[in-house]
């Protein structure tokens, strides 16, 4: 399994029925593939659509119904379109669930980097602040090192996207939490290692006594 599917499908086990869920470009629109059965949840696009369904097929796409990064998907019956206004009015009025963005750092403690100037990294913050300050629960969908350095630093050096800690970041190598303000390792993934994780990770992490194998 590759390292973005490894990372979808664990991100999809900590949704819930009837759950709001936002999810960024990148790593996180995969996670719409890989809800378990039964689960029933509603997928907004910032955009301005909820409802919406798997990355279409290929020669399937409309060119009406993308993603807020220009990407094909897909609207399942009883789906709502509207307009940016409502959309980042449900956003900011606290009413999304959950957030799925992707990163380029988190630290130590939780907070989140994910834009740079226009035209380097990543082509501007986006709707990210409105969502990592808006959404009940944050998580954070992306690589655990690029380019051999690693993603979960002691201090962002890039911009951060909001002062609010995220939640959960699940990485192709781990999920770390920060329910105490601290980055804790909870679950290693398929034939890594604790002593692993801690080799390629920048930030101190607080290890328990056992930590679980992520089941995907």
């Amino acid at each position: 399994m590759d390292a973005q599917a490894i990372i979808a499908r664990r991100v999809a086990q900590e949704l819930r029925s009837g759950d709001l869920v936002n999810l960024g470009i990148g790593i996180p629109t995969l996670v719409a593939n890989y809800v378990p059965a039964g689960l029933k949840v509603f997928f907004q696009s910032e955009n301005g659509l909820i409802g919406t369904g798997p990355i279409p097929e290929q020669g399937l796409a409309h060119p009406l119904l993308t993603d807020a990064g220009g990407r094909p998907i897909s609207a399942l019956p009883g789906a709502s379109t509207f307009d940016s206004a409502m959309s980042f009015g449900l956003i900011r009025g606290g009413h999304v669930d959950v957030t799925v963005l992707g990163g380029l750092q988190v630290d130590a403690h939780g907070l989140l980097a994910n834009w740079m100037i226009p035209g380097k990294m990543v082509p501007g913050m986006g709707g990210a602040m409105d969502l990592v300050s808006g959404a009940k629960r944050v998580i954070v969908a992306m690589q655990h090192a690029a380019k051999g350095k690693s993603k979960i630093v002691a201090k962002c050096t890039l911009p951060l996207t909001s002062a609010r800690p995220v939640h959960l970041v699940v990485t192709d190598m781990a999920v770390i939490a920060f329910a105490d303000g601290k980055a804790t390792l909870v679950e290693t993934a398929p034939g890594v290692s604790v002593g692993e994780v801690v080799a390629v990770t920048e930030a101190d992490l607080v290890i328990p006594n056992a930590v679980p194998e992520m089941q995907i």
